[in-house]
């Protein structure tokens, strides 16, 4: 990319805009970068096979003495979860973050052995950090996990806001309210940009208080006869305090479940962020000995993941954890776009067992953690920016939030809505987009980071979809002629052992030996032509035959 002068900026989304999760966002100034979190995202439903999408940061290869430092908002997986396999590519940066954030961060890292690898530094809030040429101070942001935080950045290019994940709740459950006294004084000093989430732009009004999830516990638990189980994010450390504080109330001791909310817990009370007394929680052996109106059970699960501790539990096929009927479940998470048939398939099957379920359409036992439109109004009121982009959301929350911004009075030339590997050039008196750059996806399968791509993907779906048809044939490299086949080896395509099957796959066999008869030995002995003749063979007659489209694998050996 071109050199910027000294008195501009340069944005480089990585990820984040245009979609939730996989937020990343590198900011360019004299030659030298900052990096702004480096998150994930779980697969969407056409992603067969697929465990983990991750941001693709080739672009910055080439950079990596250029990169100052990557610093953190929060904690959650869509801008933590891609440092252990990115970091090594991004040239070993130093991380920044707050004590949670980089408690988490540290939990994970151990995963893959990299703990004592990558060096951390811990962020506290209004007190800046020198990373020239930027001058980084966080400021508290509240959001459903605990220590988040948003950014004022200071460059000779002007400042920045950049807000993370945030809502303004004047009822935290931690008392740790959004500082919107640090932004009003940002704004009086005049902000060149503001960068803020746009993932509730849509919500009118204001997004409820977390503390509202407590008094929907303290209304429905007491009222339970049996055990009660709670499944929630185990990074909602908020939500897991309020669980902690009804049982207390409700005088039941507390099963942890699930490996992610055993890690997340022992973390938060180690570094003081849960209060919990050790004699609150129980274990397998000490539930079972104790009446089940003393019983609470906190748990991950929550989105009916089909391998989690809570759909087992509901199919019975839990070996430690048994529902019975009078039991209650309350899923305090919200219904994740694209989980909603899972997490539908994990209510029916709790009733089936005659569980009593408690879920978000039908009792407040979730909020949200992001800003709905009249807080984002207040944070573009107080700190009356320059120049607005709207990150963190879909496509239609970034165009919403920009509308949102220009009806507030910002002029329409001075917001613009950027894409992944759309780069802009700010200052002063500019403010343009730039050159595009390389950017994408890269999937994480198993094992392998970056072995499966948009073919393998393709290939995946249409196997999905239409079924396999292998076409084996062998054919003699002198003379030839076909010395084995054509036979067709089909599967989740049609029931071959049925009339019409039989039929269907002979007249295909016919169709490849009238191809086969006609091909000169030149062509037989050109591979990749005949296999090509042999799939639009047999395509064209599935495709009369019975609409089908099914993925087509010639497999020619020469004897």
């Amino acid at each position: 990319m071109t050199q910027l002068p000294e008195s501009e900026i340069r944005l480089l989304p990585l990820g984040g805009l245009g979609e939730i999760g996989l937020n990343m966002m590198a900011l360019e100034t004299e030659g030298k970068i900052l990096l702004i979190d480096c998150g994930l995202m779980f697969p969407e439903a056409y992603m067969l096979g697929v465990d983990l999408v991750l941001p693709d940061v080739a672009m910055l290869e080439e950079r990596v003495d250029d990169i100052v430092g990557l610093v953190l908002t929060h904690g959650h997986e869509d801008h933590i979860g891609a440092i252990p396999f990115l970091w090594h590519q991004l040239g070993c940066p130093t991380i920044y973050g707050t004590r949670m954030t980089l408690g988490l961060l540290h939990n994970k890292l151990k995963e893959y052995q990299l703990e004592s690898a990558v060096e951390m530094e811990t962020l506290v809030v209004r007190q800046v950090v020198d990373l020239a040429p930027f001058q980084v101070e966080p400021f508290r942001a509240a959001h459903s996990i605990v220590d988040g935080v948003g950014f004022a950045i200071r460059t000779a290019a002007g400042t920045l806001v950049h807000t993370g994940d945030f809502k303004i709740d004047e009822t935290p459950v931690d008392g740790q309210k959004t500082d919107l006294a640090r932004l009003s004084e940002l704004g009086d000093e005049g902000v060149l940009l503001l960068l803020a989430d746009s993932t509730n732009v849509e919500n009118t009004g204001h997004t409820l208080s977390e503390t509202t999830v407590g008094k929907a516990f303290a209304e429905i638990i007491p009222n339970c006869q049996r055990r009660v189980i709670i499944a929630t994010f185990s990074s909602n450390i908020h939500r897991i305090q309020q669980v902690i504080d009804a049982a207390v109330a409700s005088g039941r001791k507390i099963l942890v479940n699930g490996r992610s909310m055993v890690s997340n817990i022992a973390i938060a009370r180690q570094l003081g962020y849960l209060n919990a007394s050790d004699e609150m929680f129980i274990d397998l052996r000490e539930m079972r000995e104790l009446p089940p109106e003393q019983v609470l059970i906190v748990t991950t699960g929550s989105q009916g993941e089909p391998l989690s501790s809570l759909m087992r539990i509901a199919l019975g096929t839990h070996k430690k954890i048994e529902l019975e009927a009078g039991d209650t479940v309350i899923l305090s998470s919200k219904f994740i776009p694209g989980n909603e048939k899972a997490i539908s398939d994990l209510i029916n099957n709790l009733y089936r067992r005659g569980a009593e379920v408690f879920y978000e359409k039908t009792s407040e036992i979730h909020v949200s953690g992001h800003a709905s439109r009249e807080e984002l109004k207040r944070v573009h009121s107080l700190v009356r920016p320059q120049y607005f982009v709207p990150i963190h959301g879909e496509y239609r929350h970034l165009v919403k939030h920009r509308q949102l911004a220009m009806e507030l009075g910002m002029p329409a030339q001075n917001t613009r809505v950027l894409e992944n590997g759309q780069s802009m050039r700010i200052s002063a008196s500019k403010f343009e987009i730039g050159e595009s750059f390389e950017h994408g996806r890269i999937f994480v399968d198993g094992k392998g980071v970056g072995d499966v791509g948009r073919v393998e993907l393709r290939d995946r779906r249409h196997l999905a979809n239409h079924g396999l048809v292998i076409a084996m044939l062998a054919i003699n490299q002198t003379t030839g002629a076909i010395v084995y086949g054509p036979e067709i080896f089909t599967r989740g395509f049609i029931p071959e052992e049925e009339t019409a099957g039989e039929q269907l796959l002979e007249d295909a066999r016919e169709q490849l030996r009238i191809l086969l008869e006609e091909q000169s030995l030149d062509a037989l002995a050109d591979w990749e032509e005949l296999r090509v003749n042999v799939r639009k063979t047999l395509r064209k007659l599935f495709n009369r035959n019975l609409g089908r489209r099914p993925l087509i694998l010639p497999l020619v050996l020469e004897l």
